[in-house]
């Protein structure tokens, strides 16, 4: 059996960290140590640390994972943050990047970042403009590997679903179809796909920093199946 990669996982409530939660049920290969607000519905056969703490005392805790891994699933929404800058920059820019610091801190080789598809510090759209940013500054922490994933439309199952979102599934295998080319980093991906490419980048020894699309993120995903 190969060695085990201790994962520290913070964003579990979300789309992707309940996929890798769900993923590494019954794996040897991987261990995942959730860092959280607080406590985290777990699914059955789960066996997994979940250290509660505020955001504040996240560095502790993250050190506390002895983890060499740290994956970042954070992320909120427009609406949830009250369309309000500074509410959503607090997590998506602040938190994620003081998680990085306190993997650093803790001797960490890697982190692997989920952004988004069209992340650009200088987009005109707030919300790829701040993941185009948070991109940039993530790559200065000085990790010593870096993986930014930039997935499209997520495709799972959601506690809630916004209409938009609603019919963007729906739609969205057609959709794909028509996305050819340099659109094809477009198309909408299943959230279990995102965590088997986590799996399988977590695997991966090379120093640097690497941007995953579509493509790379299936081709990934085909790296983190259970052996």
């Amino acid at each position: 059996m190969s060695d085990v990669t201790r994962i520290a996982l913070v964003g579990t409530s979300g789309l992707i960290g309940q996929s890798l939660i769900r993923l590494a049920v019954g794996r040897r290969d991987i261990r995942i140590i959730a860092v959280a607000r607080r406590e985290v519905p777990l699914p059955p056969g789960a066996r997994m640390e979940v250290l509660v703490a505020d955001p504040a005392n996240w560095a502790d805790a993250i050190a506390a994972t002895n983890a060499s891994v740290l994956v970042s699933a954070l992320g909120t929404t427009w609406q949830k943050s009250g369309k309000d800058e500074a509410a959503f920059r607090s997590v998506d820019q602040d938190l994620v990047l003081a998680c990085a610091r306190a993997a650093k801190a803790s001797g960490m080789r890697q982190m692997i970042a989920v952004s988004s598809v069209g992340a650009d510090a200088g987009a005109k759209n707030f919300y790829l403009r701040v993941k185009g940013e948070v991109e940039q500054q993530l790559g200065k922490v000085g990790l010593p590997r870096l993986d930014v994933i930039r997935p499209g439309l997520l495709r799972g199952p959601r506690a809630e679903l916004r209409p938009a979102e609603r019919i963007g599934m729906v739609l969205s295998p057609l959709a794909d179809l028509l996305m050819l080319g340099k659109y094809r980093k477009y198309r909408s991906v299943k959230a279990d796909v995102v965590a088997r490419a986590i799996v399988g980048l977590s695997k991966e020894k090379a120093a640097g920093r690497f941007v995953f699309e579509h493509d790379a993120i299936l081709r990934a995903a085909r790296r983190g199946e259970a052996a």
